[in-house]
């Protein structure tokens, strides 16, 4: 009779004996011999009538092997079903030399060890000190997003000579020495800069300037400040390096542009809105307001998001049972990894893992579950939301064959799940504080935004 014994390993550590008897598998395994008889297909022989003894020569081994491969899986997940530890992924067997052999079957004792998943208690949600970082937005900040949109939808033409900041610029850079002489295998690249990207005294100096003329000048004599940065990316220098900034470069001029900015009217605004129907300028930047206002509500909102995940996943104390994590890092994925590699992965991977425990406590502890019928709206939205600025009119009857199909892929189903059910959690999340409300800049906004991540 199959017996499977438990023992402790280490933290959340266990180690799971699968003891099996010949009576356990030899049954099986001569019913598998005797269906092999009847239809081993080998020549020489009628269907059925190959002699027992060598289709057991032939065959038996690997059925040998099988049937007790699959007696003792068998046994072991009937204990996880009977038991039900709450264990991490799936047991890993233990290495361990067990020879078997058909002509003197016997009993064998297979090893597997599991994780098992760590209790732990949520902190205290009162004493989390959140701020709900708000970006206003000022009159500069329309004018200049609306500035932005005449541009973009402007014209470009090509003036004869430079005379107004808006200019592009269309240049050769080539590396020399401060007379303009070319410097031997240094850089050469085109590159298109808007003039008022230069600095002020360099402005001055090429106003008036025209296609054909040329001047020298040194890197971080002519950009300042993150200009410097990017000129110096572009010319594939390290924007760090302080000696790169001193390089000497000839500029020619091959070509000006200066894009005309858009004139605020119908057409334009029809453009940037279609279907808004919108006629005067003051009604096309109510629009445009409300459009920065949404974008800078959700930026503020995953800051806050991003402060609740933080103290949740900073503050719940938590055990994992990290050399069996290791392990299954290593012979989980497409291909194995290396020790190195799983060592290296696993600070990240046992956050992510602290995350997923804490998301789906509090999911299960105030229902949260997700309906097939919210997922479905949810699809919904998301599509209306990415066709929707195509503007395909009012008829919307495509939409529900169209979910209905985006229904039916697993793929897409379990993504949306999991967008679906953080976005409910979020949203249950911030029910729950009171964050302190901060008016901050998009800057300042910004530099919060950078390590985003659940």
């Amino acid at each position: 009779m199959a017996v499977v014994e438990r023992e402790n390993i280490g933290i959340l550590n266990d180690k799971l004996t699968v003891k099996i008897t010949k009576e356990d598998y030899l049954p099986a395994f001569d019913k598998k011999l005797k269906e092999y008889s009847k239809t081993a297909n080998i020549p020489g022989f009628r269907k059925g009538m190959v002699p027992s003894g060598m289709i057991k020569k032939m065959y038996g081994p690997s059925i040998f092997n099988d049937e007790v491969l699959r007696t003792v899986e068998k046994e072991l997940f009937s204990y996880l079903n009977t038991e039900k530890p709450d264990i991490f992924a799936q047991p890993l067997p233990l290495s361990s030399d067990i020879r078997m052999d058909m002509n003197n079957p016997s009993d064998f004792n297979f090893d597997f060890e599991i994780g098992l998943k760590p209790v732990f208690e949520m902190p205290d949600f009162a004493k989390a000190k959140l701020t709900l970082n708000k970006v206003e937005v000022t009159q500069e900040m329309l004018e200049e997003e609306a500035d932005r949109l005449q541009m973009k939808a402007g014209k470009m033409t090509e003036p004869e000579i430079i005379d107004n900041d808006n200019n592009v610029l269309n240049l050769l850079f080539t590396e020399s020495d401060e007379d303009g002489n070319p410097v031997e295998g240094g850089i050469k690249k085109e590159n298109s800069v808007l003039l008022k990207y230069f600095t002020p005294s360099l402005q001055k100096e090429l106003m008036g300037k025209k296609s054909g003329d040329h001047l020298v000048f040194q890197l971080n004599k002519t950009f300042d400040g993150d200009k410097l940065e990017m000129m110096l990316h572009d010319l594939g220098l390290d924007p760090h390096d302080k000696n790169a900034g001193e390089k000497y470069f000839r500029l020619d001029i091959e070509k000006l542009g200066l894009v005309e900015k858009r004139e605020m009217n119908e057409d334009f605004f029809n453009e940037v809105y279609p279907g808004k129907e919108i006629k005067s300028e003051e009604a096309f930047k109510e629009i445009l307001k409300g459009e920065i206002e949404k974008y800078w509500s959700a930026q503020s909102a995953n800051q806050l998001h991003d402060q609740i995940y933080h103290f949740l996943v900073d503050e719940t104390k938590m055990e994992f049972p990290e050399k069996f994590l290791k392990r299954w890092l290593q012979t989980s994925g497409e291909k194995p990894k290396t020790e190195e590699e799983a060592e290296s992965e696993f600070p990240g991977f046992s956050n992510q893992l602290k995350w997923t425990l804490i998301s789906d406590k509090l999911a299960v502890d105030n229902r949260l579950d997700v309906s097939q019928e919210e997922i479905r709206e949810y699809m919904k939205n998301e599509v209306s939301r990415y066709f929707g600025q195509m503007n395909l009119g009012e008829n919307m009857d495509w939409l529900d064959g169209y979910v209905d199909r985006m229904m039916k892929d697993e793929k897409q189903l379990e993504a949306t799940y999991r967008k679906a059910s953080a976005e409910k959690l979020f949203n249950w999340l911030v029910s729950q504080v009171e964050p302190v409300e901060k008016t901050v800049t998009p800057d300042e906004l910004n530099a919060m935004q950078h390590h985003h991540h659940h």
